[in-house]
């Protein structure tokens, strides 16, 4: 499947894991009582298994919700480490 469109869904605004693209660097999230938490690192599907893309290991965890992993992030991320 191609990279979805980087103006397109999945942008900005928590779509449900059920309809996320494989092979392509997400950032996922879990529904929590305060809303949705992000995970701190982007994810790739790969027949049908979450990797954290930094580590080149499987996620133990179930998303619920991504959007299309942005580089910003990443930069954020490591500021708060």
């Amino acid at each position: 499947m191609s990279a979805p469109d980087k103006t397109g869904p999945g942008m900005g605004q928590w779509l449900p894991i059920q309809i996320a693209p494989d092979d392509c660097d997400l950032e996922l999230g879990r529904l929590h009582k305060t809303g949705i938490l992000p995970w701190t690192f982007p994810c790739r599907r790969r027949s049908g298994v979450w990797f954290n893309v930094w580590a080149g290991e499987a996620v133990l965890i179930s998303p619920s919700y991504w959007r299309i992993w942005r580089s910003g992030r990443q930069q954020q991320t490591h500021i708060l480490r």
